[in-house]
């Protein structure tokens, strides 16, 4: 019943979200053709009065009504944000959900990226995260022949990443804090224990600099990036960072960024081709072109 309810919760959010201003009339209409309705039932008011009080409460989205149109309209923020928040991706995965539930009869033409690091660890790995559990695991990343055996993390957060999740912590043998694979664990287990997160620890401070899953390479450079304007607009509406600053000139912009520079930002520039330029730093150019070098060589 509780997952239902969020479902509803969801869904309202969704629809408002979608029309931006809706009276309850259309809300209504649009809830009798909607998942939740049988032979087209209508939303009752007081229930509806009911979900919105419960949406501010755990969302914290106030759903806000204008007494002049009689719409309802949820005020989004014009602040910038660091990355996706957990409310934002729950949001956006159920409502993707909900509108591809309610379009079964053409399900055979909707295509949707496969998650399969979701399908078996993550749930233990969320409970240990949750509740301050080691987890013990064997670990087989592509790099090895031979797994490591009997690995013990002190999780502390999760991070989703081109269709892979990954469970960075405290690796208790060594002390030191290690991004993992889910899709490369093998055997894992929650600990009876439990741990302290060190109070000088932010996950958002200690991931803000990076882009990717590599978090300790080096300290942040400034980073500039000539981008034809074709690129400009996907860059504008999905930016790399949130450090993004875009400086728009004649048929080009540059975009700058404070990021470390890692193989995972080396191999996203690399897969946007001729459309982006590095400018600076002289040391992300001489990566981007070694790498550039090395795919060259497999076709001569």
């Amino acid at each position: 019943m509780a997952r239902d309810l969020l479902s509803r919760y969801i869904w309202i959010v969704d629809t408002i979200r979608r029309y931006r201003r809706i009276s309850f009339e259309q809300i209504r209409e649009r809830w009798s053709m909607s998942q939740f309705s049988s032979h087209g039932e209508t939303i009752p008011r007081r229930t509806f009065y009911n979900y919105r009080r419960a949406i501010e409460d755990v969302f914290g989205i106030e759903i806000r009504y204008n007494s002049s149109t009689f719409e309802y309209y949820i005020e989004e923020s014009d602040e910038p944000r660091r990355g996706a928040t957990i409310t934002d991706w729950l949001l956006n995965s159920a409502a993707t959900s909900s509108v591809v539930s309610e379009s079964r009869q053409i399900s055979s033409r909707i295509f949707l990226e496969d998650i399969p690091s979701a399908r078996e660890h993550l749930n233990i790995v969320i409970d240990a995260v949750k509740h301050n559990h080691p987890v013990q695991f064997d670990y087989a990343p592509y790099t090895r022949v031979n797994p490591s055996r009997d690995v013990v993390v002190e999780p502390y957060f999760l991070n989703l990443l081109r269709q892979r999740w990954y469970m960075t912590g405290r690796n208790t043998a060594d002390g030191k804090i290690k991004t993992y694979a889910l899709d490369r664990i093998v055997k894992a287990s929650m600990l009876p224990g439990t741990f302290e997160i060190p109070a000088d620890f932010d996950a958002t401070t200690y991931s803000s600099d990076s882009f990717g899953v590599i978090f300790s390479m080096g300290k942040p450079h400034d980073i500039r990036l000539r981008v034809d304007s074709r690129r400009a607009r996907y860059l504008r509406t999905l930016p790399l960072h949130h450090s993004q600053d875009e400086y728009i000139h004649d048929g080009f912009s540059v975009f700058t960024y404070r990021l470390r520079l890692t193989p995972d930002l080396v191999s996203e520039i690399i897969s946007m081709g001729g459309d982006v330029t590095v400018e600076a730093p002289d040391e992300l150019r001489a990566m981007v072109k070694d790498q550039l070098r090395k795919a060259l060589a497999n076709y001569e």
